[in-house]
């Protein structure tokens, strides 16, 4: 996946993310120097556009800057659970900027790692894979829960929907929508139990494609991390991990 096109707009995009730490929060070019271990001449340099970084730098700046200015802050402002362990959504994955922020920061974790095709469940995780297929610059594939009119044949995946729901959900995808050597990066807004998640590798799995990683916005609790460990070798990326509401470690 990595082309010199979308290194510059990694190396962009971490200039922009560098201004608005600058001119936006107000944070000084010392401050910023003591956090990301650059000179302050170097830093200033940058936010002013006389130079870019090295794709290296910038992904370490990247790295940096987002724990300072980043969307970490924003998801974690309007998520507020129920009484039963749920929250609403609807304005995070509704929200342009959040899905352009998410999409940049997608792009700077998995900038120089093959990605082929991004793979995302219907419904709440096609808006977010469709801005990280299009920051990848690569094809979107949505697992559905129903099959389509005119498709010649589906791969399928059905799985327990919460171990004491009684409940069993199938996704589909056309058949030849994953090819033998695509590398696939599993895209949801989402993970709590993983189920969904281990859902899409095995899909892709039964393509005969590899998984490239999983990224998503948000993770709730640890009960994932058991579902999803047989994926080591493929990186999860969350940009917000947060507590259960039941969990009172």
């Amino acid at each position: 996946m990595s082309t010199h096109a979308e290194d510059l707009k990694l190396r962009l995009m971490t200039i922009e993310l560098l201004r608005t730490a600058k001119y936006r929060r107000n944070i000084t070019y010392r401050e910023l120097g003591s956090k990301t271990g650059l000179p302050v001449t170097v830093l200033s340099r940058y936010a002013k556009g006389h130079v870019l970084p090295n794709t290296a730098r910038a992904k370490q700046l990247w790295r940096v800057l987002t724990k300072l200015v980043g969307l970490d802050v924003e998801l974690r402002s309007r998520i507020k659970f129920d009484d039963i362990g749920y929250f609403d959504n609807t304005e995070i994955i509704g929200d342009y900027n959040i899905l352009q922020q998410a999409a940049n920061h997608a792009l700077a974790n998995f900038a120089g790692k093959r990605v082929t095709k991004v793979l995302t469940p219907s419904v709440d995780g096609v808006p977010l894979g469709t801005m990280v297929a299009n920051a990848l610059g690569v094809n979107l594939i949505i697992a559905k829960r129903d099959k389509k009119v005119g498709v010649k044949g589906f791969l399928e995946e059905t799985f327990l929907l919460g171990r004491d729901s009684g409940i069993t959900v199938t996704l589909y995808i056309p058949k030849d929508a994953i090819k033998k050597r695509d590398s696939v990066l599993i895209v949801d807004d989402l993970i709590k139990s993983g189920e969904t998640q281990e859902a899409l590798v095995n899909l892709t799995k039964k393509a005969k494609a590899e998984v490239s990683g999983i990224f998503s916005l948000i993770a709730v609790g640890e009960e994932w991390k058991k579902r999803l460990k047989n994926t080591q070798d493929s990186p999860v990326e969350v940009v917000t991990h947060l507590k259960s509401p039941f969990d009172n470690a």
